[in-house]
């Protein structure tokens, strides 16, 4: 895949502010600081398109990223962050859910995890949450160029574990910075795309 173009093209609150072309989605959720800013501006090869903070919490709607004109990456607002209020919290939750629960053209969820750390009680109950609603869903574990390389199997492995992945389920593991794993979630958003029925 050769990304040609991309735009922020529609920021949405609730359902009726969701684009209405029906072209396919790619759903990008996971914890605040987990890194997604940083993975769609890798995906993208812009530096700063998706405003990447030291301060997690910054995304607070629904971010609908236009690739090439024919699909869209989806960046939702981070979850378990302590400084957002517990009403603003829940106010998410319920935009999350509401896309989640409603939208017939997603195709995939790319749950970011901290490949550093095993996966948290809330990436745990995410991913419960997508496959209680069987939707596909891939694992990318981000800051992988962050431990050292002795570690890398004991942190995969923990990483596994703790998350307990579905053997239908993959696991990417991805570095911004060093762009490993970028190719392979092109090869999966294209596997999608190309997919006509």
């Amino acid at each position: 895949m050769k990304i040609e173009s991309s735009n922020l093209d529609t920021v949405a609150v609730r359902t009726s502010q969701y684009p209405t072309d029906m072209k396919k989605e790619f759903l990008l959720c996971g914890r605040s600081n987990v890194g997604k800013s940083s993975f769609i501006n890798a995906l993208l090869g812009r530096k700063n398109y998706a405003h990447t903070s030291s301060k997690p919490g910054k995304t607070q709607t629904l971010n609908f990223y236009l690739v090439n004109n024919d699909f869209y990456l989806v960046d939702v607002p981070g979850y378990g962050y302590a400084d957002v209020s517990k009403e603003k919290q829940r106010k998410f939750g319920l935009m999350i859910e509401d896309y989640i629960k409603t939208r017939k053209n997603l195709c995939c969820v790319f749950l970011l995890v901290d490949f550093r750390h095993k996966a948290t009680e809330n990436d745990v109950l995410m991913y419960n949450y997508l496959k209680y609603y069987e939707i596909p869903t891939v694992i990318v574990a981000t800051k992988y160029d962050k431990v050292k390389t002795n570690a890398r199997a004991k942190a995969e492995s923990s990483l596994k574990d703790s998350l307990q992945i579905l053997p239908t389920d993959r696991l990417v593991l991805f570095s911004s910075v060093t762009k490993k794993g970028r190719e392979e979630i092109y090869n999966i958003l294209s596997s999608y795309i190309e997919d006509e029925n």
